[in-house]
């Protein structure tokens, strides 16, 4: 099956022509094009993705089925409740929203990705996003203990349609408590969706199931006119997933 080239700057093919189960790279889309930020927004707003490893050209991706995890199906098993828990409460703890997205995709870079093997944020992605985050679309968000930045995730947010990208952890479990957060953030701010792209068993552990693509391109092509709600992080948040104390 021929693979499209794309110039920077061409249109992406409708993901429904991306290579199927019989093909050798099921998902496969297109090859070429460019990273900068336009192209970027548009890929996520149709519902596609780059993902490459060094020496390969730009290779865009819209899986099918699609791994999703709705946010109201987030899987807080009775540890991790605990430790969301304790760690919303203690003081020593906080969850921060962009204060150091290039620390977290740099880790992120330097991390295998449950399930993989490798990284495939090589140094050409992690400046595409850096770019993509000053532009106001790629977004980090992190668990810091005792001032330490413990571990973190970076997503990319285009009006209500939130994409998962990668996530890494320095102490046990503070990936997952920073997911966490993101589905709390998402929860107040009517966001019913995060993408994560492929199915692995680390994502289905937390609540993570496919759905058909045609069902995610439809869904993000609702969510993207969204206005975007305001990117920060409030404790009081929590309360969606563990008992918070509200302010008098």
């Amino acid at each position: 099956m021929h693979l499209p080239w794309l110039q920077p700057g061409d249109p992406f093919p409708d993901p429904s022509r991306a290579w199927d189960q019989a093909q050798p790279a099921p998902g496969l889309l297109a090859a070429g094009g460019a990273l900068d930020t336009d192209s970027l927004r548009r890929a996520y707003s149709s519902g596609i993705f780059p993902w490459f490893s060094e020496g390969q050209p730009i290779l865009w991706w819209s899986t099918d089925p699609r791994m999703v995890l709705f946010t109201d199906e987030l899987k807080l098993h009775r540890s991790l409740r605990k430790t969301v828990s304790r760690f919303a409460l203690d003081p020593r703890c906080e969850i921060r929203f962009d204060g150091d997205f290039d620390a977290v995709i740099g880790a992120c870079a330097g991390s295998e990705r449950p399930g993989q093997s490798g990284t495939w944020i090589v140094p050409a992605m992690v400046s595409a996003y850096k770019a993509f985050h000053r532009a106001g679309y790629a977004h980090s968000v992190e668990t810091w203990i005792d001032g330490r930045l413990a571990g973190g995730l970076y997503c990319v947010v285009i009006g209500g349609a939130v994409f998962g990208e990668s996530m890494f952890t320095r102490v046990p479990d503070a990936s997952k408590i920073a997911l966490a957060a993101l589905v709390a953030w998402c929860r107040q701010a009517g966001v019913r969706m995060i993408d994560c792209q492929q199915n692995t068993r680390h994502l289905a552990s937390l609540g993570a199931r496919e759905i058909p693509r045609a069902e995610f391109v439809q869904q993000v092509a609702t969510e993207r006119q969204r206005e975007a709600s305001q990117w920060r992080f409030e404790p009081v948040y929590w309360n969606s997933l563990v008992p918070y104390p509200t302010p008098a």
